[in-house]
């Protein structure tokens, strides 16, 4: 991570909370969090906080330019700009290593490296500009206002991607009560816990499953390390969402929610009405309803499907793996929307949750494997590896132990909403279970275990 797990939990969080507590006025309180933003950023990688910092200069001058007379100049300056940075950063040498692949070119790669959270801070910037141009009242004069927005620590490298909107008076404005406080630091130790202890657990399964060579992975190896990848990038997902949730009300915002238990979906739409709420709007706000929507025939409508939908696959990382993952669920939202899926009958089913299920761990699947080949080797074993390949399973067998199988069973309840039946009416009783988690995730922490970062694909 930019920071190390420890150091941020135990010393800068801490830190800029108590200043943030003994700071005066609004002014100050924006200061700080913002050098805090920025030491945040630049303490992993330094040598790109000025491409942080030109993105924001960029989008601060092209709202202008959207707010008076030069509106659509300001829009494709900053579209051009945003979108342009990313081409270079993050999708040059994909697009150098496809060329040399089709056509048999030995052009060399450029080995830069990504700059973390540039998909994040991009979007993010190019919502501000183009919801100017749409109203130019949302218009800010204030750079450091925009930086703020821009750079904000908790959801600078790994979202939720925040509307300037949404937070604009509560730059001006906020306060924090000690029940807010409380409300935040709580949903931080769940997201906490849900990344240490849910998701890393999981995905250590996952990766043994996937660094297999392809002859040793037989059916049951193959599901447990798709089911368990499914499971670890839900609760790496949402628990770094429900992070940047609880700090930003510890620090007086009001993040979206960004996950809402996609795995009970029924539908691969409803899916994705449920699964990274904050990028799936983006997607839908800024790109398929500019090209049309829903509202110039079917025919138009299914291609605009895909075309977010490759978007949406290319935005988590530069490899074909990614942009079919993308394909693969756009094709199934095309197929319920066509008639040949009958998802009516199966809206609220049973049925209906094993389908979605099936096709979210499939795309899964192929959104992990690091090339086609592993993908295709995963599905092969998947649906023919019975009986065959016990190297594999025995493997997989030697992780199953009671604490692992603890951690399997606790998180597949909690994909589903079972914690809010379960919430404790008392309060004392959610205080000693949020004391319970930290503890143990201190615990975690303090052995320096496995605790990969998965956004730094994005």
């Amino acid at each position: 991570m930019v920071f190390s797990s420890a150091v941020f939990l135990f010393v800068f969080l801490p830190a800029v909370f108590l200043l943030d507590r003994l700071l005066p006025g609004i002014r100050a309180k924006n200061a700080l969090l913002l050098i805090a933003s920025l030491i945040f950023y630049a303490f992993g990688q330094p040598v790109y906080l000025p491409l942080l910092l030109l993105s924001v200069l960029l989008n601060y001058v092209c709202g202008r330019m959207a707010a008076g007379k030069h509106a659509r100049l300001g829009v494709a300056l900053a579209v051009i700009g945003g979108i342009g940075m990313l081409a270079v950063f993050k999708y040059a040498d994909f697009l150098i290593g496809s060329l040399n692949s089709a056509f048999g070119l030995a052009l060399p790669l450029t080995g830069i490296a990504l700059p973390i959270g540039i998909s994040f801070f991009t979007f993010q910037g190019l919502s501000y500009v183009i919801d100017v141009y749409r109203d130019r009242t949302v218009v800010s004069r204030s750079f450091v206002k925009v930086l703020l927005y821009i750079a904000y620590f908790p959801q600078l490298i790994a979202g939720p991607i925040v509307k300037y909107h949404d937070i604009e008076k509560e730059i001006d404005d906020r306060r924090t009560t000690p029940q807010e406080t409380a409300h935040g630091i709580r949903r931080f130790i769940c997201g906490l816990s849900k990344k240490l202890l849910l998701s890393n657990a999981m995905g250590r399964m996952a990766d043994a499953v996937f660094t297999l060579p392809a002859g040793e992975i037989g059916m049951f190896a193959a599901w447990m390390g798709a089911i368990c990848y499914t499971l670890q990038i839900y609760f790496d997902f949402s628990g770094y969402s429900d992070m940047a949730i609880g700090m930003g009300r510890m620090f007086g915002f009001h993040f979206q929610e960004n996950f809402n238990y996609p795995y009970t979906a029924t539908t691969i739409k409803e899916f994705w009405r449920r699964w990274h709420i904050s990028l799936s709007t983006w997607f839908r706000d800024y790109l398929y309803v500019p090209l049309g929507g829903n509202r110039k025939g079917r025919g138009r409508t299914w291609v605009n499907r895909f075309l977010v939908f490759f978007a949406t696959g290319l935005w988590h990382g530069a490899s074909w793996n990614f942009v079919l993952w993308g394909l693969w669920h756009g094709t199934f939202s095309v197929l319920e929307d066509s008639g040949v899926l009958p998802v009516q009958r199966l809206r609220g089913r049973l049925a209906g949750r094993i389908y979605t299920l099936l096709v979210v761990v499939l795309g899964f699947t192929l959104f992990r494997a690091d090339t086609l080949a592993q993908a295709g080797a995963m599905f092969f074993a998947m649906f023919t590896g019975v009986g065959l390949n016990w190297a594999g399973t025995a493997a997989v067998c030697a992780l199953l132990t009671p604490s692992f199988l603890l951690c399997l069973l606790v998180s597949l309840l909690l994909s589903a909403p079972v914690a809010k039946r379960l919430e404790p009416k008392r309060e004392w009783i959610t205080l000693a279970g949020s004391l319970v988690l930290l503890v143990l995730c201190m615990l975690d922490l303090s052995a320096g275990t496995f605790n990969p970062f998965i956004y730094f694909r994005f």
